[in-house]
């Protein structure tokens, strides 16, 4: 079991980062990489060695490319890896346990082809606290949507399973799990707290349950 930081002293101020659009760590989520490229194979290898923590961060679309590669989003989450196995043909399979948000403040030197940066974690103390129990609507309408949304998305879920899972932990894992877009992750990771993490998340399904006119109701307004 992961031994993970319990205050903000304790965090990294520069440490790497693995920009990969898609991919949301959330604090208490436990994201699995399959890691190939050298740049990031070296990466783990250098994280391994020293305290096992990594950021990662989402390439932001909107912003040019600098001569480090994609901008990224200010906002990333830090995470320790917590498993760790090596493929048989080059490859190394990782699990990261999410530990805190950050800001970058600014990217430093590269070390072996991958990224850094300095990040400052205050405004995210309350992520390294015990998850608040409960959610800000009844369960039974964040079940009811997530039905939907797999409904339309065809997707076979272990209803057993998500019955069994405390409140936030279920948030987290729809959050990390579900293929929103790269927009829709960030502004879960941005969420300001867990109520409004679970709204947005509630939100998500919603709107991608009845987009393109598939779902109950023909007149709820198409996302944009």
């Amino acid at each position: 079991m992961a031994v993970l930081p319990s205050a903000l002293e304790n965090l990294p101020e520069t440490f790497a980062v693995f920009p990969l659009a898609g991919a949301l760590l959330l604090p208490g989520g436990r994201l699995p990489l399959n890691i190939f490229e050298p740049r990031y194979l070296a990466l783990v290898e250098d994280v391994l060695a020293s305290g096992r923590m990594l950021g990662m961060v989402q390439p932001d679309k909107r912003l040019s490319r600098g001569e480090n590669g994609p901008g990224l989003y200010r906002i990333g989450c830090l995470g320790r890896i917590s498993a760790f196995e090596e493929s048989g043909d080059g490859r190394y399979l990782i699990t990261l346990t999410g530990v805190a948000r950050f800001t970058i403040v600014e990217e430093v030197e590269k070390r072996r082809g991958y990224r850094r940066v300095r990040g400052a974690f205050s405004g995210f103390a309350a992520d390294l606290q015990e998850p608040q129990v409960g959610l800000p609507f009844e369960r039974s309408v964040l079940l009811a949507a997530l039905r939907r949304y797999f409904a339309k998305a065809g997707v076979e879920a272990n209803w057993d399973t998500i019955a069994q899972m405390p409140d936030t932990a279920l948030v987290v894992s729809l959050a990390m799990a579900c293929p929103f877009d790269v927009e829709e992750k960030q502004a879960l990771l941005e969420a300001r707290d867990e109520a409004e993490r679970a709204r947005a998340l509630l939100a998500l399904l919603e709107i991608n349950a009845f987009e393109d006119g598939h779902g109950e109701d023909d007149d709820k307004p198409k996302a944009s």
